[in-house]
């Protein structure tokens, strides 16, 4: 009989999670300086984050973290900003929020933060990116909303999210793609291999029909890159020869242009003559371009 009275009790514990090391497991009031300190919060008091990058939610992993959080309870309090004596608003962890909703739960673990708008914005958008497993164009948009909400430099945002600019540019690279290849980026249709080799594609109609191909039959980032290149070689036989520049070389100098132009992340111009002589181009738009680029070529 006492086994099972025990039992009962280890049962009882389930489900409170970080609310069990709060007080003894007690609903904690809101100190009256609330900054810097745990809470529990009825969820009726939060209010969405107009800040937040992450636009699409996944409904299944919304449900299945919502059964978790019924048996193991929330592991990790989310992070609120208080807007008055009843309302708290989230700086991060709106899965968390939505799906503590979805299991019944009446209050969650806070940490509750002093936060500007400003400083709302930027400490949502990096906490997030850092955090979650945002989407290629969530995570792009993120970038450019630091880029420019938030006054900050590449070199800056790659110092706050511990990113290199090459790859922070690549990411920007995705929002110049249409609509239907964004949309097919968030939606884990494509990667973001084939979308590096679809920017390269500089016709939005050809870009189109490329990206749609590669759904349909599901084709590999290497097989993209094959079509990309061979569709360029198609554009470079209807133009007009020039005889003092390509050769021979052509074909594999529109490869090395392709694929340096993916890598440096602008579009780069090789020139060469029918000795195998030229020149390489590398276009810069801005000096923190310029110093990008220079990153990249390790140049000091």
């Amino acid at each position: 009989m006492s086994d099972n009275k025990n039992l009962a009790k280890r049962k009882s514990g389930l489900g409170r999670g970080l609310g069990a090391l709060i007080e003894g497991s007690k609903t904690v009031a809101v100190p009256a300086n609330p900054v810097n300190t745990i809470a529990e919060i009825p969820l009726h008091q939060i209010v969405t984050n107009p800040f937040q990058p992450r636009t699409h939610f996944d409904q299944d992993a919304l449900e299945e973290l919502s059964e978790s959080i019924k048996t193991q309870g929330i592991i990790q309090p989310i992070t609120v900003r208080q807007l008055d004596d009843a309302t708290f608003q989230l700086i991060s962890g709106e899965r968390r929020y939505q799906a503590s909703k979805l299991a019944g739960l009446e209050a969650i673990p806070a940490y509750i933060r002093k936060a500007n708008d400003q400083q709302m914005l930027e400490m949502a958008l990096i906490e997030n990116i850092q955090r979650e497993n945002l989407n290629a164009i969530e995570i792009a948009l993120s970038y450019q909303r630091l880029l420019s909400e938030c006054n900050l430099r590449q070199e800056e945002l790659g110092d706050r999210v511990g990113k290199k600019r090459t790859t922070i540019t690549n990411y920007l690279r995705l929002l110049k793609l249409p609509p239907d290849i964004q949309i097919a980026i968030r939606d884990n249709k494509i990667s973001m291999g084939h979308a590096r080799a679809l920017i390269n594609i500089e016709n939005v109609d050809l870009q189109l029909e490329v990206f749609y191909k590669a759904v349909a039959e599901e084709l590999s980032v290497r097989k993209v890159e094959e079509l990309v290149r061979n569709l360029s070689k198609q554009q470079n036989s209807t133009k007009p020869a020039k005889p003092a520049e390509g050769g021979k070389y052509s074909g594999e100098i529109k490869h090395v242009e392709s694929r340096l132009s993916t890598y440096f992340g602008t579009k780069i111009q090789v020139k060469s003559n029918n000795r195998g002589k030229g020149e390489i181009k590398i276009p810069f738009l801005s000096v923190d371009d310029l110093n990008r680029i220079l990153e990249i070529l390790n140049y000091s």
